[in-house]
């Protein structure tokens, strides 16, 4: 029985590709758009020449095309270049993979062959997947977590030569979300107003370039309600009612929700007192981050936990509408805080 491959990551795959190690198939399949672009446009640009492409690229779209014309192009060779390239965008649209499934057995050396597969994947138990991967690529793009997304601002960031502080990247993650396109769009446009001789983002930095305040977002508000600052909280609360932009309860009740989730599950840690224990038993990006765990289980029992989480349920149903003739989403996320508070 041949060993199973590991995973690919993002990273893997485009590790090799920066080393010119090519497969002769690439299936990227997933909810996440933006890794299977990120891999589509780097073989896209960087497998041929300029001067290559028009007799040895060919890119089509899953619904104008069947599986029998991307065997036939697939099969071509190339003219004047090593490689011969077919790119698939919109795969999941592609009607009957049989021919495929086939072609997957012995595809041409000389093709790279790409499926983007968008918006899901393809299950795994189907030979059509099994025999890609005996001899090509396949790499599956998840959405982030949202306990991820500051890791990732701080990432991408580091890849442009700038660094962020903790503070400044939850605050980004926490505004625009889990969209990362949106996300590296925005950041982007954060590193075009920096200094040359001073790559460092700053809370200042995103609030001028963003449109997020330093001290009154989402961020903010999860760090008094971990502290239990009933103060710091209301002015927040009392700001985003004022400023429905800044800040509104379908903003930050995902973020408390799974904060007071992760912290149900640290009591059950065996080491809660640990920060390096906790972070590990969380499956946290890091120590740092298990900080806030602690301090919350000093400022909120277990009992006081499920009953935020059981409190989070019932607003949200509300501020969906439901058992609620007309509270507004203003006056839902001041009955919430207090609660959490009180």
């Amino acid at each position: 029985m041949p060993e199973k491959k590991p995973a690919q990551t993002y990273e893997s795959v485009m590790s090799e590709l920066k080393a010119r190690h090519f497969s002769p198939i690439y299936i990227l399949m997933g909810d996440e758009s933006f890794y299977i672009d990120r891999i589509s446009d780097y073989i896209a640009e960087h497998v041929l020449q300029p001067e290559e492409r028009d007799f040895n690229q060919t890119i089509v779209f899953g619904s104008d095309v069947s599986s029998v014309q991307v065997v036939d192009l697939a099969k071509g060779y190339p003219m004047m270049a090593e490689y011969r390239v077919v790119i698939v965008k919109e795969a999941q649209n592609l009607r009957g993979t049989e021919p495929l499934e086939k072609y997957f057995e012995k595809p041409v050396k000389s093709t790279i062959l790409v499926l983007c597969h968008k918006n899901g994947s393809i299950d795994r138990r189907k030979k059509f997947l099994s025999r890609a991967e005996a001899n090509g690529v396949v790499f599956e793009s998840k959405k982030k977590r949202d306990y991820e997304l500051p890791g990732f601002v701080e990432g991408y960031l580091k890849s442009k030569g700038a660094s962020i502080d903790h503070k400044s990247a939850a605050m980004i993650a926490d505004h625009i979300g889990a969209d990362l396109n949106r996300l590296t769009s925005e950041l982007d446009k954060v590193l075009v107003s920096l200094p040359d001789d001073g790559k460092r983002v700053t809370p200042e930095i995103v609030e001028k370039q963003i449109g997020i305040s330093k001290d009154f977002n989402a961020f903010e508000l999860r760090n008094a309600v971990i502290n239990r600052d009933i103060y710091k909280a209301n002015q927040i609360i009392k700001y985003f009612d004022s400023n429905p932009k800044a800040g509104s309860l379908f903003a930050f009740l995902p973020l408390l929700f799974n904060f007071f989730q992760n912290l149900m599950v640290a009591y059950y840690a065996p080491n809660r007192t640990n920060e390096n224990s906790l972070a590990q038993f969380l499956e946290l990006r890091s120590a740092w981050a298990a900080k806030d765990y602690i301090t919350a289980m000093r400022n909120y029992s277990g009992v006081k936990t499920m009953q935020i989480i059981s409190k989070m349920r019932e607003i949200d149903a509300k501020s969906k509408g439901i058992e609620n003739p007309n509270t507004s989403p203003g006056d839902l996320m001041k009955e919430l805080i207090f609660f959490i508070l009180h």
